[in-house]
């Protein structure tokens, strides 16, 4: 059996971006993120220490979130290995950090600028 925990679609700003102008003003960013995790026994003890605490993964990613860097994959970096640090039983998992508006030359309504990393 194979177990994961995901949080969707989370909204935050934060001042990441290798332009000055976009660590001085901040953008939108959305994540999402999947985390491998061995919580069988969750499934019939109905005890939260058996699995991953929804709100301690989102405080992890939030806080990373919130540390200004250059690339986001760095920012994505952090995150990784702030989960693995807190949880040492993930296996593994998936991280999409994506950038609302971009500094493009374009509009993106729908979409954005993302790095996605399978580890």
């Amino acid at each position: 059996m194979e177990t994961s925990i995901r949080l969707d679609n989370m909204r935050f700003h934060a001042h990441h971006g290798v332009m000055e102008q976009e660590r001085a003003v901040g953008n939108d960013f959305e994540v999402s993120i999947e985390v491998f995790y061995p919580f069988e026994q969750a499934l019939t003890s109905d005890d939260l220490n058996d699995t991953i605490n929804y709100a301690a993964l989102y405080d992890i990613i939030s806080r990373e979130m919130n540390i200004p860097s250059s690339l986001l994959e760095h920012a994505a970096g952090r995150i990784i290995t702030a989960i693995n640090k807190e949880f040492p039983k993930v296996t593994g998992g998936f991280i999409s950090i994506t950038k609302m508006h971009p500094p493009f030359k374009c509009d993106m309504p729908n979409g954005g600028a993302s790095v996605i990393i399978k580890w």
